[in-house]
């Protein structure tokens, strides 16, 4: 180190001119590398929403109305009764597709509904009245609705129906399948149209009269805070939420007027699915993000959605625009011999959970799940502490205990994400890319940059036109 002294020095300067300015002033030779933070979008457009005026006030409303969202499980009904499906209408996870640029899963749960439905009797048929138009697509966000990885959902459907009791709003989602072949992972075999069937003509019945046979609702929000207290992060680990609400519904289930036979089975269906609760947890966070609204000046994301092709972001300052880009394929851990030319791009609804705080955003809360998407407990850690710097806000009711119980992180903020280049972390399933494969491993996943360049841009265009 003292040979550092002894010599003329020689600097490589990065960043603002101010330091290197002052060497060359004393006669010092300075190398400048020409090098600027990551950030995403213009620099106009960064400073034109760093000083709107409106924004802290903005967020701040926008995070208020976040955190006082409580959801209450109050009703099981057919999508056709809740969303107003009528005719051959389809609702999917994501920004709006049509059958043209729907991907390999996507289309085979768009395939398997028609199957359900009775719409066609075979897959070549079914396919081909999507082609030519025979039914009508839509995005379950339209809808008040949320739909995990493909998010197909049919009139016949039986779907969560969840209330904020603070205002009355509602918000939706089907029944969780389980896991492998499912229809919402792009499988529309034999097994997955009979199972489809059951859970109509069963399950959905006596849920129905189990749910609206309770004292109270039941209370999702209380079990999304109980969950992160049990090693669940809400998204791809619901352990113990599932169980959770199994112990809390099974009085009213087996008081169910109905066969004992049609009883057991739905215990013993529910009992088995260790992802039960992520369908009761999603609206629950969609509720939420759904009570901020249109708030001008707001930099706030209130949706992160992905339907197999695209990616999608929506903004409390910009309403019910979407940001769309092409969606990035997850990287983790397969089941058997699939591997990575095997994954679908990422697909799907349940980054509500990540828009609502919890999911990839608490893994710190479940450091178990890098054993189902990959990495390490470390990794976990890191992964909740950086996203507490591109959000808004802690939240005081869910709270991650390994670290000294502070609140989730909550209220992505489209300018932190720009600011600094770090992108929200989601944990997903991943679907198979042909369709008709099903679930074919899980990992992690984020959005891509571009669709934060567009809310950047779009918001700084918003924020001129009202200060002008």
């Amino acid at each position: 180190m003292s040979s550092l002294l002894t010599g003329r020095p020689a600097v490589v300067a990065a960043g603002v001119d101010v330091f290197s300015d002052a060497l060359r002033a004393q006669g010092v030779g300075v190398t400048d590398v020409e090098w600027r933070p990551p950030t995403i979008g213009s620099a106009d457009d960064l400073t034109q929403l760093a000083l709107d005026p409106r924004r802290a006030a903005a967020n701040r409303v926008a995070v208020e109305r976040v955190l006082a969202s409580r959801s209450t499980l109050t009703d099981v009904r057919p999508a056709s009764d809740v969303l107003g499906l009528t005719g051959r209408t389809l609702l999917h996870s994501g920004p709006p597709l049509t059958w043209e640029t729907a991907s390999g899963p996507m289309r085979g749960a768009l395939i398997g509904a028609c199957l359900f439905e009775g719409w066609a009797d075979t897959p070549e048929a079914a396919e081909q009245l999507l082609a030519t138009g025979g039914v009508e697509l839509d995005s379950c966000h339209h809808h008040r609705a949320v739909g995990p990885m493909a998010g197909v959902t049919s009139p016949s459907m039986w779907m969560w129906c969840l209330t904020d009791p603070t205002d009355g709003r509602e918000a939706y989602s089907n029944l969780n399948e389980g896991l492998g072949k499912v229809l919402r992972m792009g499988a529309y075999g034999p097994e997955v149209i009979e199972r489809l069937h059951w859970m109509t003509n069963v399950m959905g019945p006596v849920l129905q009269a189990a749910v609206r046979s309770r004292a109270e609702p039941l209370d999702v929000t209380g079990i999304l805070a109980q969950m992160l207290q049990m090693g669940d992060e809400a998204h791809n680990r619901n352990r113990a939420g599932s169980l959770m609400t199994l112990r809390e519904l099974s009085p009213s289930i087996v008081a169910v007027d109905a066969p004992k036979s049609d009883v057991a089975e739905v215990l013993r269906f529910i009992g088995g699915n260790e992802h039960f609760f992520l369908n009761l947890g999603m609206p629950s966070a969609k509720l939420a993000m759904d009570a901020v609204g249109l708030v001008p000046g707001s930099t706030m994301v209130t949706t992160l959605a992905r339907n197999g092709t695209e990616f999608g972001i929506r903004t409390a300052g910009a309403g019910d625009r979407w940001f769309t880009a092409p969606a990035n394929t997850p990287v983790g851990l397969f089941l058997g011999d699939y591997g990575p030319e095997d994954a679908n791009p990422d697909i799907g609804d349940s980054a509500i959970m990540e828009t609502y705080g919890i999911g990839g955003f608490c893994m710190a809360a479940a450091p178990a799940i890098v054993r189902f998407v990959g990495g390490t407990v470390p990794d976990a850690l890191a992964t909740t502490e950086r996203m507490y710097q591109i959000t808004l806000a802690e939240s005081p009711a869910m709270q991650v205990p390994i670290l000294g119980f502070r609140g989730a992180p909550t209220g992505i903020d489209v300018l932190k994400v720009a600011r600094t280049g770090w992108l929200p972390q989601i944990n997903t399933g991943m679907a198979g890319r042909v369709a008709g494969t099903g679930q074919v491993g899980a990992g992690l996943v984020q959005p891509p940059a571009a669709c934060f360049e567009q809310a950047v841009a779009a918001l700084a265009e918003e924020s001129r036109a009202a200060l002008a």
